[in-house]
């Protein structure tokens, strides 16, 4: 393991086969953590896994399907027993659906929504939570997004599932302030050049917002430096 402000440290990214969860994996394992790397896409997965050794950093890929439940459960126990303990959990995979008025809401596809955005972010808190809760001042942040506080039209899918997703990790870390030393914080990135983004404003010129490793590096001193029960802040 490679010095740094995390080294000896374990961190878990979802999402990380591109965008925020990408650049959050790189700067962590920059960092000295050994770095859980989660998405869909296994050859995402492995480009990020060959960028944190080029670093010098260390990683393990492990593709995973988080809309299905009963994977997370055998993800957690592999990773239990090569490591007793997890220091970190960016909980950052999420899905942004189709942008539409709420009268004209797919319902299916919402379904689907709140499968990848809130069921899978439990299911992942609940298979987690016992290598979190033994690691010396574990910490979890979860990625937002500013429509969770402050609807905007035709964005109700989209800011309902993360609103509810904020609701969950803050009500699990109000679970475990007096059980345990698990700290609980979300971060809304603000607008960032991702996918999602360009998928949400095709028109907007994406040089003009921030790279992702701006993002990264904020959510890095976070977990190197620490954060109050029910942090929230919004990187600008």
């Amino acid at each position: 393991m490679r010095d740094g402000p995390l080294a000896g440290q374990t961190a878990l990214v979802t999402g990380a086969s591109r965008g925020i969860g990408a650049a959050t994996a790189i700067a962590l394992g920059k960092a000295g953590a050994h770095v859980i790397l989660t998405a869909r896409t296994a050859g995402g997965l492995e480009e990020v896994e060959d960028a944190i050794f080029q670093a010098g950093g260390s990683a393990t890929i492990a593709p995973l399907d988080l809309a299905e439940h009963a994977a997370i459960g055998r993800l957690a126990g592999a990773i239990g027993e090569r490591w007793p303990t997890l220091d970190m959990l960016v909980l950052n995979a999420g899905m942004l659906g189709t942008l539409s008025a709420v009268n004209a809401i797919d319902f299916a596809e919402f379904t689907k929504v709140l499968a990848l955005n809130v069921s899978a972010q439990g299911a992942m808190l609940a298979a987690f939570d016992p290598m979190l809760r033994k690691a010396p001042g574990a910490r979890v942040l979860g990625v937002t997004s500013s429509v969770a506080r402050t609807p905007r039209a035709y964005w109700g899918v989209y800011g309902a599932s993360k609103a509810a997703f904020e609701n969950l990790l803050l009500s699990y870390g109000h679970e475990l302030e007096n059980v345990s030393q698990v700290r609980v914080g979300i971060v809304d990135p603000g607008a960032t050049r991702t996918k999602m983004r360009a998928r949400a404003f095709p028109g907007e010129d994406p040089a003009t917002v921030k790279v992702p490793e701006v993002v990264a590096e904020r959510i890095v001193a976070l977990m190197a430096g620490g954060f109050e029960r029910g942090h929230f802040e919004r990187v600008g």
